[in-house]
């Protein structure tokens, strides 16, 4: 289904992965049927065409306003051989992280004339694929995307250099010799949060991440990693749990730490859903953040404030990285050939989550 949204298309999917259109829309077709002509005849009418009588005019417009007809913009940039469409692939479009980073991109691609179709891949590496296809029938100009987390095969996505559409990544990439990308600065937040928790009474720090083969987790927990090494502490592997970026794997990752038999006084939650799961688990055991147990998220200010305690967090500049994506984009469909990795710097916001002292 594609619903228009100001100058953006929600393309959902069909239980059997088929895109559907909205039967609902008064189509040029149901005009020309009550009119008793042609479409093309139609279409000529309602542009006011010489060649259309004047009383066939009238009537179809008249008509076309009283079954409420609007012209579809996609089926119009179709119809001629330049789309100025682009297609974008999130994981999810719930999260305020991909809402606010598609703003960004909604935004720039409306100011430079563009359209957007928002498709999304629900973390499946199935749906991605088909998201591509679907896009690339479409006739989009370029795709925006962040990959799934169950993808570790990225043929379909190199397949789009052989056909010459423009790609750019952001969030969770891959093959950045080939695609220009959007980053957050992963490895350096990690190794500040993890220095702040140090440097404010923690000791046994533990960090829970997504699965391992993504770009984003391998960047957060080396930068953990190399804040252990700078204080000489040891590494811990128990104190490291990397699974799914999902709620309830977030749970489970917070009651195998809290179950060890020296468990973390504070954790590293590398995004939101893990760290509010985490958040959950610590105060149903009944302790007490931060005093028994110092937490510190990815997140964006207005979540983090609406959790007591206030939770202490890396915070993205999502919106930003949205409209850098976007302008990569549109730079690339101008002739700039050039692959760049673009590294949005990240702030740690400290709450009252984080600090035992002080």
């Amino acid at each position: 289904m594609h619903v228009c949204l100001k100058n953006v298309f929600f393309a959902a999917e069909s239980h059997d992965g088929q895109t559907m259109e909205h039967s609902k829309h008064t189509s040029l077709k149901d005009l020309a049927r009550v009119l008793g002509v042609s479409i093309p005849t139609v279409s000529r009418a309602l542009k006011d065409s010489p060649d259309i009588s004047r009383d066939l005019c009238e009537r179809a417009k008249r008509l076309a306003q009283e079954m409420n007809y609007r012209p579809n913009p996609f089926a119009m940039s179709l119809r001629k051989n330049t789309p100025r469409i682009i297609g974008v692939i999130v994981p999810d479009i719930v999260t305020h992280f991909f809402a606010s980073i598609l703003s960004g991109i909604e935004d720039t691609a409306v100011a430079n004339g563009y359209f957007v179709i928002i498709t999304t891949s629900h973390e499946s590496y199935e749906h991605e694929k088909r998201n591509i296809e679907n896009l690339v029938n479409m006739r989009v100009e370029g795709i925006i995307a962040c990959l799934s987390q169950e993808t570790t095969d990225y043929s379909h996505w190199a397949a789009l250099a052989d056909i010459n559409m423009p790609l750019i990544l952001f969030d969770r990439v891959c093959l950045t010799d080939r695609f220009s990308s959007v980053v957050a600065d992963g490895e350096q937040s990690a190794r500040a949060a993890t220095q702040h928790l140090l440097d404010t009474g923690s000791r046994r720090v533990a960090f829970i991440g997504g699965a391992n083969h993504l770009d984003i987790v391998k960047r957060r927990k080396h930068g953990y990693l190399e804040a252990l090494r700078d204080n000489r502490i040891p590494i811990e592997k128990e104190l490291v749990v990397c699974r799914k970026i999902d709620y309830e794997e977030g749970k489970a990752a917070t009651e195998s730490l809290l179950a060890l038999p020296q468990p973390p006084d504070a954790i590293l939650a590398m995004n939101d859903t893990l760290a509010f799961a985490a958040m959950e688990v610590i105060k149903s055991h009944g302790l007490r953040i931060p005093q028994d147990v110092a937490l510190i998220g990815y997140t964006d200010e207005q979540h983090a404030n609406y959790v007591e305690p206030k939770l202490s967090a890396v915070c993205h500049q999502t919106y930003q990285m949205g409209q850098t994506a976007c302008r990569l984009l549109i730079d690339r469909l101008k002739g700039d050939k050039t692959v760049r990795q673009v590294v949005v710097p990240t702030s740690l916001q400290i709450r009252e989550s984080s600090v035992k002292e002080g």
